[in-house]
């Protein structure tokens, strides 16, 4: 019910086109560094590892194929997601709890306001927007981190590299790669702002609500890769 209320309230107004401006700086920008940090250190490792396996068949040559099919598809969308979730779920279910405890929402009710369209619906919204380019990024600088390891330590050239892992890449692993961490933003703002409405208890029931927002969304987000991958399967385009 919370989810198709706040949806709704997109093509509703008021809009509070500023409380979403403030909260893609807060999810966004705000995630910067962990996903960056994330990417190039999973980039690596997987180019190590992939290297190891593909030694064994002659394909040392392959490594950028495989790392750019790896982070595309599975790594870079669900690790995101998992690094926002552990960050802004939690901190969307303890601002919302703190708000709820406190009456601060019970207020904004008697003043007329849906905090529905105030609260959720901006949350939902910034992180539709930003989990996706905060993915694109993952990406990349997994692709550089895979690069650095193929330079320097498994001797394959700059150029096969980026050739491998360019050629891998069709249009439907790119959409395969932007539509889950789409579905993912969904999750993690819709857990985050539901435990935080329901918080109940003064201050620990808000260190409650937002040890359960994290544990549900980063847990929702592998049932939710499961079946779109299934289903991208399934309908023959993955």
């Amino acid at each position: 019910m919370l989810a198709g209320r706040a949806l709704r309230n997109i093509f509703r107004s008021p809009h509070y086109g500023a409380d979403v401006i403030l909260q893609m700086d807060g999810i966004g920008v705000g995630s910067i560094q962990i996903v960056v940090l994330t990417g190039f250190f999973s980039g690596a490792v997987m180019a190590l590892q992939m290297s190891r396996a593909l030694a064994t068949y002659g394909q040392v040559g392959r490594t950028g194929m495989l790392v750019a099919l790896t982070l595309v598809r599975e790594l870079g969308p669900v690790l995101t997601a998992i690094m926002v979730s552990g960050r802004n779920a939690s901190g969307m279910a303890s601002e919302l709890g703190s708000m709820k405890v406190t009456e601060q929402i019970d207020a904004m009710r008697a003043l007329g306001t849906d905090p529905v369209q105030k609260l959720v619906t901006p949350r939902v919204i910034a992180t539709g927007i930003m989990l996706p380019l905060l993915t694109i990024i993952a990406d990349f600088v997994g692709l550089v981190g895979g690069w650095l390891i193929a330079d320097f330590f498994l001797s394959i050239p700059s150029k096969q590299y980026w050739n491998s892992a360019w050629r891998a890449l069709e249009w439907n692993d790119v959409a395969q790669g932007l539509l889950k961490p789409f579905v993912f933003a969904l999750v993690i703002s819709m857990i985050g702002c539901f435990y935080g409405l329901r918080t109940t208890g003064g201050t620990q029931g808000v260190g409650r609500s937002t040890t359960q927002a994290v544990v549900s969304s980063t847990s929702l987000i592998f049932v939710f890769d499961l079946l779109i991958t299934k289903i991208w399967v399934w309908q023959g385009v993955g």
